[in-house]
């Protein structure tokens, strides 16, 4: 158990050498008096939702001197290459991978990061960063002050320079994505930093994204990538990680459990697994974001573990322990 009055935990994590897809801890901590969750959070290096998704029933803004809480930080690796940055959006989070040195271990960074809202969808694909700026202007696009206009907010000037007031912070980092300005960037207003609020563009805690731009080269490979459902073997153990999906519109919608199924069976293979269904189906209908265990892999027919011995038949869409 730790206090909630520690420094901030590390974003970055040896990738292992069995090329197992978990990294971090889960951890809890007790609060003081004036901690919020949206303090805690950034302490730790998460969003807010993702932090009050997993901490039902307490209050955010009060949650009161020597509250346990439970904090996130175990998280399953999005699919696909392990190069570049990586952003899952469902999950609001990025992963950076960069080159390994020579006689380097691999290594990700992780951060929350705020996406697209609604009818401003950060859009999907590979893409590279092709510029980066300190103590970016902003010049807020035809697009933006019709939006603010319609909402009967003040409208916004030509351009917005430098400084407290500017919402792109102290970093940007320019994508390669046609049809819009799309940028990785800092904020002014970083308790919104987790959340789907966003015209499009991907904005993080300005200590992170200030790490990241001196990281990060320029012509640095993107994917921005849908994946409500992280599905990973290692190890003879199965394991499940679920965010909230989300449909065209921005609406949150149920896990698709057919196509979760599919899945599974793809992963699995041949293999002989002992599936807990009702973990599985309580994991996707919670949707908290936290990996848990799932599924065992069975000793193959000679197996010198003790106490498992391998079954005729043991299809991982029927099995069940």
């Amino acid at each position: 158990m730790l206090f909630a009055s520690g420094t901030a935990p590390a974003v970055e994590f040896p990738l292992r050498e069995d090329g197992a897809a978990l990294v971090g801890e889960v951890k809890r901590v007790r609060t003081r008096f004036e901690d919020t969750l949206i303090e805690l959070a950034r302490k730790h290096s998460l969003g807010y939702e993702e932090l009050v998704r997993v901490n039902k029933g307490v209050d955010p803004w009060l949650p009161g001197a020597g509250t346990e809480i439970l904090i996130p930080g175990q998280r399953l690796l999005p699919p696909g290459d392990r190069e570049g940055i990586v952003v899952n959006l469902p999950e609001h989070r990025m992963y950076y991978f960069p080159k390994p040195g020579k006689g380097e271990q691999p290594k990700v960074f992780t951060y929350p990061v705020s996406v697209g809202k609604m009818d401003w969808r950060t859009p999907l694909g590979v893409t590279k960063v092709v510029r980066k700026q300190k103590d970016p202007p902003w010049y807020p696009p035809e697009s933006v002050r019709k939006d603010r206009a319609a909402r009967g907010d003040p409208p916004l000037p030509p351009v917005v320079p430098p400084g407290p007031d500017n919402p792109l912070g102290t970093r940007a980092l320019r994508l390669d994505i046609p049809g819009g300005s799309y940028l990785i960037h800092g904020t002014n207003n970083p308790d919104a930093v987790g959340m789907a609020v966003t015209h499009g563009c991907l904005r993080m805690y300005p200590e992170d994204v200030e790490r990241l731009f001196d990281d990060t080269p320029v012509g640095t490979r993107v994917a921005l990538i849908n994946e409500p459902v992280k599905l990973a073997r290692f190890g003879g153990e199965v394991w499940l990680e679920v965010h909230p999906p989300v449909d065209e519109t921005g609406q949150v919608k149920p896990v698709d459990i057919e196509a979760f199924e599919g899945r599974l069976n793809e992963l699995l293979g041949e293999a002989e697994v002992i599936i807990d269904w009702d973990t599985a189906l309580r994991v996707m209908r919670e949707a908290t974001g936290m990996p848990t265990l799932i599924g065992l892999e069975l000793a193959p027919e000679g197996s010198d573990v003790p106490g498992t011995e391998a079954p005729v038949s043991a299809p991982a869409r029927a099995a069940s322990p």
